[in-house]
């Protein structure tokens, strides 16, 4: 996981607040994803809400660490680049929900 290989390196003062904040919210993404696929059809677009919800909270306390300087450059690109694939990925998911006959499945 992206978070344990960047949490390893913050201050032990950040470490169990703002660097357990954000492994929980990472946990609570990886639950309420895993929840939206298997949510009834009719609700589905309501959890993935609350995906991108969580994630866009996410993107914001990683944010935070880095401009109080407690993750470096390169360890917030690399989490910013992975949570902005992981939005693109909940907007294509939402997306597919709208619009079930453009599916970019090739038979």
């Amino acid at each position: 996981m992206l978070w344990i290989n960047i949490v390893q390196h913050i201050p032990k003062t950040a470490r169990y607040t703002l660097g357990a904040r954000i492994e929980n919210k990472f946990l609570d993404l990886l639950e309420l994803a895993y929840i939206a696929y298997f949510t009834s059809k009719d609700k589905k677009a309501e959890k993935i809400s609350e995906c991108a919800l969580t994630l866009d909270t996410l993107k914001f306390l990683v944010a935070v660490t880095w401009e109080a300087k407690i993750i470096s450059h390169k360890h917030f690109e690399e989490a910013a680049l992975k949570l902005e694939e992981v939005g693109k990925m909940l907007g294509g998911w939402k997306n597919s929900l709208n619009n079930p006959e453009k599916k970019n499945r090739a038979i």
